[in-house]
């Protein structure tokens, strides 16, 4: 039961850091909020990421509801979830900005507008597809064991949500140290990790649907 929660929590953290992708997100974040003044920024941050830890806790305490309302088994949502998750992974590990999480036209909107905390940061930046996903089959995964595993999700989001915040704050420091090219071999590396974290889910979803595929 220990390796179990142990295993399961290295996968909660890994996957919920890597998905949240809190360097990718202070890069857009950079990039928004140029020309704007300090006082300004702390709070686009403040509120960005308040807003993404909501929208994570309430999805993780309503995941299984809301499978249940539309009639979707963990199986389904677990592949479904696992090949939107590979498509991330593989646009990361070709260093472009997942299309899933801000698409050019909510950047380019973004742009004129001063309140971008919640639309591009929170959602989709942060808090997106993939984010919400994620958790959601987690929650689900965590149905079976102790108590123990809810809150090590929830203990992963808020570590998340807590390193997006630091490096935002940091953001200056970051830029002047991580260019371009470190940043495209991090997250390559973080794509690849991503990807494999979503084949597992993927075989795993195969293996519950189907039980003869995996030899039981």
């Amino acid at each position: 039961m220990a390796g179990d929660l142990l295993s399961f929590s290295l996968l909660c953290l890994s996957s919920i850091i890597i998905i949240v992708n809190p360097l990718g997100a202070t890069l857009i974040y950079v990039s928004l909020t140029t020309n704007l003044e300090k006082p300004v920024k702390v709070q686009i941050i403040r509120d960005a990421c308040t807003i993404a830890l909501i929208i994570l806790i309430v999805v993780g305490l309503a995941g299984t509801v809301i499978l249940q309302v539309f009639g979707i088994s963990l199986e389904a949502f677990r592949i479904a979830g696992g090949i939107l998750l590979f498509g991330i992974g593989m646009e990361m590990v070709y260093a472009k900005t997942s299309r899933t999480k801000l698409t050019a036209t909510e950047k380019y909107e973004s742009r004129d507008n001063e309140d971008v905390a919640v639309m591009p940061l929170a959602i989709p930046m942060i808090a997106g597809p993939g984010a919400i996903t994620t958790t959601i089959v987690l929650t689900n995964e965590a149905t079976g064991m102790s108590t123990l595993a809810w809150l090590v999700i929830f203990a992963s989001i808020g570590i998340a949500i807590g390193i997006t915040y630091f490096m935002m704050r940091h953001a200056d420091y970051i830029i002047r140290k991580v260019g371009q090219r470190q940043y495209r071999v991090i997250n390559r590396m973080l794509g690849m990790l991503l990807m494999a974290i979503a084949v597992q889910f993927v075989i795993t979803g195969i293996k519950t649907a189907f039980p003869l595929m995996g030899g039981s």
